[in-house]
Parts: C-alpha cells; structure tokens; sequence
C-alpha cells in the first residue's frame, strides 16, 4: 500500500501543484466494502467541491495510465483536508506558526503523550512548542500526530 502511494504522489503530485494545488496526502484504504484511493488536495484559499471535481477529472485518466493498484478496482476520491486534519507537511506547520496545535506522540515523553501549545517553530527533525508551563521540544518522528486546537 506504500508503494501505491508513493507511485501516485511521484507520478500526479507535480501534476496536481501545477494546477494550483497542493497534494497533502494520498492514502488507499478499505472503505464500504471496497477499496478507495483517496487523494487530500489544499490551497491557500481553500478548496470547494468544484476543486475537487477539477483534480479529480485530470487525474482519473493518468491513474488509467499509470495503474498504481496493478489493475484491481478502487474507487477515486479527491477531498479537502478539513479544519481538524493532521499537520502533515511543512507547508501545513508553516501556515500555522503561533497557533495552538495538540501534538500526540507515539510514546510518552515527560510523563504524557498529548500536549497542547502554540506552535513556535520545526525543522526537518524537531517540533517547538509553547505551552502554559514550558516550552518543549519533540523529535518529529516521535509525533503520532499534530493537529489544529480548535476553539469555538
């Protein structure tokens, strides 16, 4: 299944950044019964459902192409990532410096495995943040997850 993915996003990522896009993720999953390959496109301004029509009709052909499922059937899904998705990349990190983000770490570190802070920086390796107590800093591939707080 990592290879699927990894087939996709060498072979449509640039496609897809190309018509305004960014490719945040690709997975193929079981879902209803069957399988989906599932690709997760963002924009600085947003994405609608018409995005998603637009991406989805460019690269449905190429998937034909390209065969990444070796010729076993799957349903094609473009989607928003949605307000409460997992920061994946640097760009996602970047566009939310000083926001309170919930990091989840596969293990615990201090005694806890979730934190809450504001995001202060990251590199390729580590994570900052700043929470009301401290400001701590986790090794990037020690993070399950990182994710929006989202306050209403």
């Amino acid at each position: 299944m990592a290879k699927i993915k990894q087939i996709c996003e060498e072979k449509l990522g640039g496609i897809i950044k190309d018509m305004g896009y960014e490719l945040v993720d690709v997975e193929y999953v079981k879902e209803n019964g069957g399988m989906s390959l599932i690709f997760t496109i963002d924009r600085d301004e947003g994405v609608t459902i018409d995005d998603c029509e637009i991406v989805s009709r460019k690269i449905d052909p190429l998937l034909d192409e390209i065969n990444p499922t070796d010729d076993k059937p799957y349903t094609l899904v473009v989607s928003s990532p949605g307000l409460d998705r997992p920061l994946k990349t640097n760009r996602d990190l970047n566009r939310h410096l000083n926001e309170k983000v919930e990091v989840t770490l596969f293990s615990k570190q201090n005694g806890n495995k979730v934190y809450v802070g504001n995001l202060i920086s990251f590199t390729e390796k580590d994570l900052t943040l700043k929470t009301e107590k401290e400001q701590i800093t986790f090794e990037r591939e020690k993070i399950a997850n990182v994710k929006l707080v989202i306050e209403v």
